[in-house]
């Protein structure tokens, strides 16, 4: 095997948006209670992975280490939340239950109690797994606030199911939202959705690695380079389904050019393609909530 301490850690969490089209030889363990740190291992072999992972969760019992069994991913729309939730159950070789808040609701007495039972009595079945929560502040909204009885008797059940950490050993819960500041903060606390991940909008350089991934199937002229189309302002508040919607414009863009041309030339995507591209597609996060998301998270971690 392979000298594991020379592979590298991946800091932030939404880089491992950029990486996910890359990482079939790549494992990816919560260390120490959080996702911010992930250790990226270069281990193909599932066996030694699951081994890897028992010997690390092993360790930090012996030391008296709680390792932390909720997550929640915040941040703005179309910034790779689920896709994160469903990439580390596939590295990790657990299984991912999938369920969006809303499906749990029902207005009948007693149904959306049992419903959440039933949820992660299905995932102590089958652990290891990650019960992950799709819009997640859809059933933990502040008691008193939104939803009325029927979101509040919800909530209840899942803070009895989130305390049973030692009850659903091997699974592990992940969140995520667009709105935590609704959410109840007794859902926040430790053991519960206790570490709070920002999910942001990608960097220039994040950018420019997501075009990349993208541009993996499509004639992309040789001249274009990508890394210089995604500091352009017009992309600066462009999320990873902007980019995508980015990357088809342009494309089209270039089918239509070839349309109309009276020369026969090979079909490719050019830079003149992409400057053209963000005038067809809105931001999905404006400047204005990128910032108030940015003040939301400071806040956060202060509290």
């Amino acid at each position: 095997m392979e000298n594991l301490t020379q592979r590298p850690m991946i800091k932030d969490l939404a880089t491992f948006l950029l990486l996910e089209p890359q990482i079939d030889r790549m494992l990816l363990t919560l260390h120490l209670g959080g996702l911010e740190d992930l250790i990226v291992l270069g281990v193909p072999d599932e066996n030694a992975r699951v081994e890897i992972l028992s010997v690390i969760t092993r360790n930090l019992r012996e030391l008296g280490v709680d390792l932390e069994t909720g997550f929640l991913l915040y941040g703005p729309p179309s910034c790779g939340k689920t896709l994160i939730a469903k990439a580390v159950a596939n590295e990790a070789g657990a299984n991912f239950i999938h369920i969006k808040g809303p499906e749990l609701l029902n207005k009948y007495v007693g149904e959306s109690e049992l419903a959440v039972r039933t949820l992660f009595s299905r995932a102590r079945t089958c652990s290891p797994c990650i019960l992950f929560f799709d819009e997640v502040d859809a059933l933990t909204t502040k008691r008193g606030k939104e939803g009325g009885w029927v979101v509040e008797r919800l909530l209840n059940q899942l803070l009895i199911e989130l305390d049973g950490a030692d009850q659903r050993r091997g699974v592990f819960v992940i969140g995520a939202t667009n709105r935590p500041d609704v959410m109840d903060r007794a859902v926040l606390r430790p053991g519960r959705f206790g570490k709070l991940l920002y999910i942001p909008l990608p960097t220039a350089d994040e950018r420019g690695l997501i075009l990349k991934a993208l541009a993996r199937k499509k004639p992309i002229d040789a001249n274009v380079d990508l890394c210089a189309v995604a500091p352009m302002k017009a992309c600066e508040s462009l999320s990873g389904a902007d980019l995508s919607a980015l990357m088809n414009e342009a494309a089209m863009a270039a089918w239509e050019e070839k349309l109309t041309a009276t020369k026969s030339w090979p079909l490719t995507i050019k830079i003149t393609h992409f400057e053209r591209a963000p005038s067809k597609i809105t931001p999905s996060v404006l400047n204005q909530q990128r910032q108030r998301y940015q003040n939301l998270s400071e806040s956060l971690k202060e509290a």
